[in-house]
C-alpha cells in the first residue's frame, strides 16, 4: 500500500509535535535572535518558520514587538489550544509540559 510509512528512514523522523508547536517552544525560551536560527533549532526553512510565525500571529498566539531592526515575541499562555481534542488546554498547559524536567535558567 503506498500510503503506509516504511521501515527506515521517514519512519524515524516523525514527532509528536507538530513545526507549529516547535516553533512557539523555540519562540518561548527567547534564545533564538532570529528566526533563521529558530528555522535551525526546529530543523526546517525559515521560509516555513515565518509562515508559521504568521499563523501564530492570526490566531493572537503570540504578539510580535519591534524592537529595532530586530523582532522579538510574546507567547499569549492563556490562548487556547485550536484542536477539539485539546481545545480545553491553553498554550501555557503545552509550555509548561514541554519544560518539565528542564533545568531553570537564573
Amino acid at each position: 500500500m503506498a500510503d503506509e510509512i516504511k521501515s527506515g528512514e521517514s519512519a524515524a523522523h516523525w514527532t509528536f509535535l507538530t513545526n507549529h508547536a516547535h516553533v512557539l517552544v523555540c519562540l518561548s525560551k527567547g534564545h533564538h535572535d532570529t528566526l533563521r536560527e529558530v528555522a535551525q533549532c526546529v530543523g526546517i526553512t525559515e521560509r516555513a518558520v515565518q509562515r508559521i510565525v504568521a499563523d501564530l500571529e492570526a490566531a493572537n498566539i503570540i504578539t510580535r514587538e519591534r524592537e529595532g531592526r530586530r523582532n522579538t515575541y510574546q507567547v499569549n499562555p492563556s490562548a487556547h489550544l485550536r484542536h477539539d481534542l485539546e481545545a480545553h488546554k491553553t498554550v501555557g498547559d503545552l509550555m509548561e509540559m514541554v519544560r518539565m524536567g528542564e533545568p531553570s535558567e537564573n
